[in-house]
């Protein structure tokens, strides 16, 4: 809490700032890269599939391989789809434990008081 007020303030004393602009720019991506409907469809795939090669999720969705690929690069970067190479295939998976950590996140800030 300030001294000048009741009011409980956000405080990055490192900076002086009230919102932590790196945290925020970083979490302003993560929510884009959720905030698409053929991001969410590739989600719901990787999660009901385990794993999947970008051949199997644009033959799923009826996209592109391209489109697939540049929507999984957003997912990758977002750390929110993992890949794994195995010989000559790369398989994509979903890290479902910080889907979940997301989930729980994005619930709280949405809650009414």
């Amino acid at each position: 809490m300030s001294k000048s007020s009741n009011h409980p303030t956000p405080d990055d004393s490192e900076s002086g700032t009230l919102v932590d602009a790196s945290a925020l720019s970083r979490a302003a991506l993560l929510l884009r890269a959720l905030n698409h409907d053929l991001r969410q469809q590739i989600i719901r795939l990787l999660y009901d599939n385990d794993q999947l090669t970008v051949t199997d999720i644009f033959i799923a969705l009826r996209v592109e391989q391209s489109v697939a690929s540049q929507h999984l690069a957003i997912l990758r970067k977002a750390r929110i789809v993992k890949r794994e190479r195995q010989g000559k295939y790369i398989l994509y998976s979903i890290d479902k434990e910080r889907l979940v950590h997301i989930n729980q996140l994005v619930r709280q800030l949405v809650a009414e008081p």
